[in-house]
């Protein structure tokens, strides 16, 4: 009943059917309360997403599973450290982590979450010398930053690892299938030997009294019993089932399975049809038997009836003589019943014992047919070789164990096989791993460029996938490209609609895109695909964002971090929403919280840097600017934010090697060629602040700030003329409404000198 109660849940929990599996495994515990039942009901509730339930239900078991299982219970509780606890135990401080690589795993996330770095890397980097195939270990060492080479971690140690424990595990099934096979062939042959020996025993003892009545003859109940057990070969029960046919196939001999004690391991494997195995006996040498032509005048029962009971007369007389020579009697008594056995009810016994049989692998041995009127050669072979195998078979562990032996060696050789094969597939995963673990480091150490290099050495299959074509947006994302990334996006949408992978990125590319037809549709199909995502409320959010509704869009902003507490950029987007209101001290809140789960989420470090820009705490700044920097040390925007925290706090020279380098990472990005020209200006490096303005105005021809500053530029050099055209040309380009009173303002002030102007 309880394996029964088992198998049922196993079986719902396969099909996913959780309600069914929780009730049957209550019933299961509530029938043979163990701990193993436990562990099999807190994965029940842990599938169907109610941790609590597991918790309550594994709180203070001792086993490794059941506190594996509570451990991931607490995890999802976010009760991080109870599950430490539960992997760890402190009264127990050299015990292993249960369920090996899974279990490092898990510890290093809790690790990680709770701000111990070092400790996590550890513990990612021993699930990964378990389990080389962990990716997900692989994954969190990339964005912990940690992460070694790929063609490191997915070298030849990582193919020796795997290779070996797949052959493991090929013979450890092996020897399993064996046993079970081994334990049902056994059982099956106490059963067909008993059913079969019980009808030829009634069969025996009925004619034997029959004819004892009607001749006045005697027969002793032992030893027809003890011929009735002895009169099937053992070959016969050993490796053979009865099957159902019709009845005139009935006494029908079955080709032989044993050949002078050797085994035919092509019948056990069912390799070969019964076609070929016939054709194989007719080239076999015939013997006759010295009453053959007295069966052939007989015109009794049909002659392959005859024959078959031929066969087994002989092999009965040859049993009597040896196993009833002690009860004989010296008037011939022995010899008499024997002979009666063998020539009466031979034919009845031969329909019992000579039935058609079907080997283990499901051919049967009843598709010859014969005619009646002539003889098949096969019937002398298999005459011949049921007389042989009779007494050569008398104990049937010889030929079990020969059929061990080659049954063994044909699986080592089939495990070499495999491993061979094996072997060239484990050396193409690991082939394709390197190339994505290569890809998704560099992405996470934001070397962008090189990631989408080696991501283009992936087949085409592999790089028409969603999770290949996102990473590939989050490059061009980071490379501040967000056409390519619109398109990268796009494409991976396309090959898989139904995957959220990337999706809040993509939102903030169509944010600095100012799609926002494109942005609406990309939010209603997540909140369509699902509700309860992070991506989808952080689209929608990104939408009010664009339209400046910034308390709506921070209530979506909030919704996404209350449906994961651990979306680090979540908090981020709620952290820039806050500063937009200007709720600085919020803001602040929100950006630490990013930090917290992620210590390399750089967003978050810029925007406590800008926050503190703000507010004028210069040193507060370029601290954070700085960190964010030494994060993604390619990013243009960060350098130039970087440089302005310099300059304000009187190291310009610093800040101008800082715009240069930026100005070198984008060309496209105006900022840093704009920041520049301030620096030189206050420098009054006018003829450079000049020129590199001018480079700035094919880049961004329509900027009115560019022309603004070339406007203040000319009246430094007292060029007036120059400065009200340029003036008048960053009005015509509509500015902000802040910035127009500042272009007004310089205009009313044109020529009063800028000695003046600083006093006023």
């Amino acid at each position: 009943m309880e394996t029964l109660m088992v198998d049922c849940v196993q079986s719902s929990l396969r099909h996913f059917m959780h309600r069914n599996a929780i009730f049957v495994c209550e019933r299961l515990c509530a029938e043979f309360p163990s701990e193993l039942n436990l562990q099999l009901l807190a994965s029940c509730y842990l599938q169907n997403n109610q941790a609590y339930c597991a918790y309550h239900i594994l709180k203070g078991t001792q086993m490794p599973q059941s506190r594996y299982l509570f451990a991931k219970a607490c995890f999802k509780m976010d009760l991080l450290p109870e599950a430490e606890a539960a992997l760890c135990p402190t009264n127990e401080a050299s015990s292993e982590v249960p369920n090996g690589a899974a279990g490092h795993y898990l510890l290093g996330l809790i690790y990680r979450y709770t701000d111990r770095r070092k400790s996590a890397v550890d513990h990612f980097k021993q699930a990964l010398s378990i389990d080389p195939l962990l990716w997900t270990a692989y994954e969190e060492l990339c964005i912990l930053g940690a992460a070694d080479e790929a063609n490191t971690v997915y070298g030849d140690v990582a193919a020796l690892c795997i290779q070996q424990r797949y052959l493991h595990q090929a013979s450890n099934s092996h020897f399993s299938e064996s046993s079970c096979e081994d334990h049902a062939a056994a059982s099956s042959r106490t059963l067909l030997s008993e059913d079969l020996n019980s009808r030829q025993l009634k069969h025996a003892q009925g004619n034997n009294f029959k004819d004892a009545n009607s001749n006045h003859g005697v027969v002793l109940g032992g030893t027809a019993t003890s011929h009735s057990h002895n009169i099937v070969p053992p070959t016969a029960s050993v490796y053979s089932t009865p099957s159902p046919m019709p009845a005139q196939l009935s006494g029908l001999a079955p080709p032989p399975l044993c050949r002078n004690g050797q085994t035919n391991i092509n019948l056990v494997g069912g390799e070969s049809s019964p076609r070929s195995i016939v054709n194989s006996n007719l080239q076999a040498p015939r013997r006759k038997f010295m009453d053959e032509g007295k069966l052939r005048k007989d015109s009794g029962p049909r002659r392959s009836t005859r024959l078959a009971a031929e066969a087994a007369a002989n092999s009965i007389s040859n049993l009597n003589s040896n196993s009833n020579a002690g009860q004989s009697s010296g008037n011939g008594m022995n010899h008499a019943s024997s002979k009666y056995l063998g020539g009466l009810s031979s034919s009845r016994l031969s329909s019992a014992t000579f039935r058609s049989v079907t080997v283990r692998k499901g051919h049967s041995w009843t598709s010859e047919s014969f005619d009646e009127g002539r003889r098949h050669e096969v019937f002398d072979d298999s005459r011949s070789d049921n007389t042989a195998t009779t007494s050569s078979s008398a104990s049937p562990l010889v030929d079990d164990r020969s059929l061990e032996r080659e049954r063994s060696s044909m699986h080592i050789s089939a495990i070499t096989t495999n491993g061979s094969r094996n072997l060239t597939g484990v050396s193409e995963f690991l082939c394709l791993l390197r190339t994505l673990g290569e890809g998704f480091r560099l992405s996470c150490m934001y070397r962008c460029q090189e990631a989408l290099d080696a991501y283009r050495k992936l087949s085409q299959k592999q790089y028409n996938t969603g999770w290949v074509l996102s990473q590939v947006g989050k490059a061009y994302f980071e490379l501040v490209d967000h056409l390519e990334a619109d398109h990268a996006f796009a494409l991976a949408r396309r090959a898989s609609p139904y995957s959220l992978e990337g999706m809040d990125v993509y939102s903030t590319v169509l944010y600095h895109l100012k799609e926002e037809m494109k942005l609406s549709y990309l939010a209603q199909e997540l909140i369509s695909t699902d509700r309860l995502a992070s991506q989808s409320w952080c689209a929608i959010g990104n939408c009010y964002s664009l339209q400046k509704d910034h308390e709506t869009a921070l209530k979506n902003f909030q919704r996404a971090v209350q449906l994961n507490a651990r979306f680090a950029y979540g908090h981020t987007l709620c952290g820039h929403e806050y500063v937009a209101l200007e709720d600085y001290e919020n803001g602040i809140k929100c950006y630490q919280n990013a930090l917290q789960i992620d210590a390399r989420h750089y967003n978050a470090w810029y925007g406590l840097g800008m926050v503190f820009l703000r507010q004028e705490k210069f040193e507060f700044a370029e601290h954070h600017f700085r960190r964010a920097f030494q994060i993604n040390p390619r990013s243009s925007v960060i350098m130039c934010y970087l440089g302005t925290a310099l300059h304000t706090l009187k190291r310009s020279d610093e800040a101008l090697q800082i715009m240069e380098r930026a100005i070198l990472a984008d060309r496209k990005n105006p900022l840093p060629m704009y920041q520049k020209a301030n620096i030189l200006l206050s420098l009054e490096r006018f003829d450079e602040a000049l020129q590199n303005l001018e480079e700035l105005k094919e880049y961004a021809p329509r900027e009115s700030s560019v022309y603004a500053l070339m406007g203040r530029i000319y009246k430094r050099r007292n060029e007036h003329e120059k400065a009200m055209l340029h003036f008048g040309l960053a009005l015509d380009f509509k500015p902000s409404t802040a910035d127009v009173a500042a272009i007004k303002s310089a205009i009313e002030k044109l020529h009063v000198p800028d000695e003046i102007e600083d006093n006023l």
